[in-house]
């Protein structure tokens, strides 16, 4: 039997006809490390609401035996959650949903209070790690703030080196060896870099939890594009370049952040992912590349054997499909939402214990697919946005305190 199915705590938290507030007296009946593990294993919507029960039961949702197992878990599906990032027709709206299983269709999106929404009226998630947040201002690109959603622990960073203009690429990681938690920062000159595309100025800072400064560790001679999702993975950040000027192909680069060296990340000689167009995303704990290929359909590779140029095997094929919610009208908010602006057709999210993908169409619409059959499934929530990028999160109660 599973540990679901054979526990009371996890019985009441996942029962919706149950009220948390008329059962409290259960959790006597369990042995302190038995519920402290219960615990560790509940999504973050079942985490929180056990916290709202009663003064004992918070205590127990913040032990730091909790916190340190639901970090450790291997299998880390329970934790996730989809969060989405609107910025049209109200500026910077965050909403969230636990990652399901889809056969219920009556979950809802819950709005996500900012705290700093006053401090910085614009902005950009430009990262997700450990169940932090990092948000870039992005009028000015002087702001930069690590957030927890959840627990609503926040944290300015220090302003980094001043640059005229400047094109601001972010990234954040947190390394499981070293348990340091990194914000990178790759500063390139605006308009310099646009033009020429090789040997700009560029300038890479860092800055790792419970320092006071960034360091500058030099320069990046590839260039990233702006906006796009970075994938963690065995202790890296992961980008794709933009071509070079006369060239099709693009690298895969990479941060390690112990070392803190990029590396190129090797891709095979022939195939689809040494000339076309593609994004990364993490696919069940590998390296992976969305690439897009002609009239809308898609395939995905995969890296089998992290950092082995022969592991890359082409996993999967995604066929061309119009999503319900592109047949309808819906004004485009091309001039005032940088999402939009931004977006791709279609982008791959992750893949669920079904082995079904979640993908995004056009910040509009959620669509799953499933390999073995070759079927596509509309999928919306209520309360959705009807414009959004959307961000996979791990949730959790990680305090900033505890990542120095």
């Amino acid at each position: 039997m599973s540990i679901m199915a054979s526990n009371p705590v996890l019985r009441l938290l996942h029962n919706k006809k149950l009220n948390l507030q008329q059962q409290p007296h259960q959790m006597d009946d369990l042995p302190h490390d038995v519920l402290l593990s219960i615990l560790s294993r509940l999504p973050i919507s079942s985490l929180i609401q056990f916290r709202y029960v009663c003064r004992s039961w918070r205590l127990l949702a913040q032990h730091p035996q909790v916190l340190d197992l639901h970090n450790s878990v291997d299998d880390h599906h329970n934790f996730r959650c989809l969060i989405f990032h609107c910025d049209y027709p109200i500026r910077n709206q965050l909403y969230f949903v636990d990652l399901p299983d889809f056969r219920d269709d009556k979950l809802s999106v819950k709005r996500i209070f900012t705290p700093f929404s006053a401090t910085m009226s614009e902005y950009d998630v430009v990262g997700s790690c450990h169940g932090f947040l990092c948000l870039s201002d992005s009028l000015y690109n002087d702001k930069l703030f690590i957030y927890n959603p959840f627990t609503r622990d926040y944290l300015q960073l220090p302003k980094t080196k001043e640059f005229s203009n400047p094109d601001v690429v972010c990234g954040v990681g947190f390394h499981p060896q070293t348990k340091q938690f990194k914000v990178l920062t790759i500063v390139y000159a605006r308009g310099f870099r646009r033009i020429q595309r090789r040997f700009s100025h560029s300038e890479v800072q860092i800055f790792t939890l419970g320092s006071s400064n960034w360091r500058s560790i030099g320069k990046l001679y590839h260039h990233l594009a702006q906006g796009q999702p970075q994938a963690v993975v065995n202790g890296r950040l992961h980008w794709v370049s933009l071509p070079p000027r006369h060239h099709l192909g693009r690298a895969i680069v990479s941060f390690d952040l112990e070392t803190e060296q990029f590396i190129d990340i090797p891709k095979p000689d022939l195939g689809s992912l040494s000339r076309n167009n593609y994004h990364l995303v993490i696919l069940n704990g590998c390296l992976s590349a969305a690439v897009y290929c002609t009239y809308g359909k898609m395939e995905i590779w995969v890296m089998k054997e992290y950092g082995v140029k022969e592991s890359w095997v082409k996993s999967f094929n995604i066929g061309t499909y119009m999503p319900k919610a592109l047949k309808q009208e819906a004004e485009i908010p091309f001039k005032v939402s940088k999402i939009v602006l931004r977006g791709r057709i279609v982008r791959v999210l992750c893949i669920l214990k079904s082995g079904e993908i979640l993908l995004e169409y056009r910040n509009r619409a959620l669509v799953l697919f499933h390999p073995n059959t070759g079927k596509f499934k509309d999928v919306a929530f209520e309360g959705m946005p009807h414009w959004f990028q959307t961000v996979v999160h791990f949730g959790s109660l990680n305090r900033i305190d505890t990542m120095f």
